[in-house]
């Protein structure tokens, strides 16, 4: 059995690849203040190319809109980004998108919480989730949670596996 670490990209991921690129290039000249800073982190076409889910991150600030309304907006300009990739990517079929707010960026987020918790003591962080996760674009379906190892905590600082010489 071939090396996985150093086997060539299939199809479908070079696909996903470049239209990641045609859709972030797209948004860069798309000019709609109600965007803000949109990411596009990841994205899946389906192995038929009718359909494509697009994972993307905004920069939120206070009074910024919230995700959903983001990808609302996006979906607007849904026409247009599937033109480019059309125009731009010879492919057999051009798919259709569809926009979600990428869920690692709330997870990680999440966890930066719960160290900072750590940190300066107890704070207000609410119950840690665990369970189902809805799967984001490194992902290829809904991963089981549960507690996790993340590091030791000595004297207000936080040492991983390898700092602390196991």
């Amino acid at each position: 059995m071939p090396d996985q670490s150093k086997r060539r990209p299939g199809r479908l991921d070079r696909v996903n690849h470049a239209v990641q690129e045609v859709i972030a290039d797209e948004l860069e000249v798309i000019a709609d203040e109600r965007l803000g800073l949109v990411t596009v982190t990841g994205v899946r076409v389906d192995p038929d190319m009718r359909h494509a889910l697009v994972w993307f991150s905004s920069l939120v600030r206070p009074g910024s809109r919230p995700d959903d309304v983001v990808a609302a907006i996006l979906g607007e300009h849904r026409i247009r980004l599937q033109k480019a990739i059309a125009r731009q990517l010879r492919l057999k079929r051009t798919p259709e998108l569809a926009f979600r707010p990428d869920p690692a960026i709330v997870a990680g987020s999440r966890v930066e919480e719960i160290l900072r918790g750590l940190q300066t003591g107890p704070a207000e962080t609410g119950p840690v989730e665990t369970g189902p996760v809805e799967t984001g674009p490194a992902e290829t379906g809904p991963v089981e949670t549960g507690p996790v190892e993340i590091g030791h905590i000595q004297s207000g600082s936080i040492q991983t596996g390898d700092d602390r010489g196991d």
